[in-house]
Formats: structure tokens, sequence, C-alpha cells
């Protein structure tokens, strides 16, 4: 489970009484895309024929670019999780980083889900021995990767849900 039992209202708009304005929760729906996208070819290597987690990026970004419902965004998520049902490995991770992408247009907490789950990709994919300097090379991608509008907000996320993200975001 990436999602914390009470929600942060940080993570929800305010015009459903939290925080959260427009501008930032496209930023995060946009960062996770490229959190998702960056170990993209893990899935692709193994699965080249299923475009679901490539698309469930392309919805992220159309959702953020205010091309699409949420709606939309968030089935191409659930699409991109069943592209994973039947792997494993850094295969799995990444279609699941695609989804947990599209599905920040619903939740805009599951942008922490991406990263997660690329870094699990990540540490999978690397060789034996080297998964959690691999983990900590994708860690620090994503980081430099944040626009600066939401870059103290997702550090604050990473360090307050470290613990149910199979604290990836060590180090």
């Amino acid at each position: 489970m990436i999602l914390p039992t009470i929600r942060d209202p940080r993570f929800i708009t305010i015009r459903r009484g939290g925080t959260l304005t427009d501008a930032d929760h496209h930023l995060l729906a946009l960062w996770a895309a490229a959190c998702a996208e960056h170990v993209l070819d893990l899935f692709e290597s193994v699965n080249p024929a299923d475009a679901r987690p490539r698309q469930a990026i392309a919805q992220a970004r159309a959702w953020a670019r205010g091309e699409i419902a949420m709606a939309q965004a968030r089935a191409a998520a659930g699409h991109a999780m069943g592209a994973a049902r039947d792997l494993s490995g850094a295969a799995r991770y990444a279609a699941y980083a695609a989804g947990q992408a599209a599905a920040v247009a619903h939740v805009a907490a599951h942008e922490l889900g991406a990263a997660a789950y690329a870094i699990k990709a990540a540490r999978a994919a690397a060789p034996v021995g080297e998964g959690d300097l691999a983990g900590r090379l994708e860690c620090q991608w994503q980081r430099d990767q944040l626009p600066e509008a939401i870059g103290a907000l997702v550090l604050d996320d990473q360090r307050l849900r470290n613990a149910i993200c199979w604290s990836v975001f060590d180090g």
C-alpha cells in the first residue's frame, strides 16, 4: 500500500477542502510521468507489443495539459496496472509506475507511488549486489527532476511515507 490511512490535505485540491492548487496537481502528474517514463524500457523490453503503460504516461501528461478528463487518465491507470498482472520483477514494477502516474489525476498522492515503483524497477533490473545503488541513483535522478514549486512538498511526502513505500527513499 502506498497511500496513507489519513489523507494529507496538501494532496487534496482546494475545491475538495485541501490546500493543493490545480497548478501544483498538474506538476505532480508531470513529475510522476517523468519518473515512470524513466524506467518504461524495463517493461517494454519484456513486452514490447503492450502499449498500456506508455499510454498511461501519455494520458497523465494529457490530463495535466487539460486535454482529457480525469476519468480517462484514471482508466488508463487501471489498464497499465493490468499490464503488470502477469509479469514479475522490473517489468512489473515499471508498469505499476506508469499506472500510478496516470492515477495522479484522480488522487494526487499517487505521485509517490510512481516514484517508488520506478525505484523498485531500477533495483530489480540491477545486477546482483547492485540493487541498492541503482535504487539510490534512481531516487536522486527523480529528485533532480522535481520542479521547484513542488520540491519541498514531495520531499516531505517521501519522508512521511517512506515506511509504507518499502523504504525506497532512504539514502
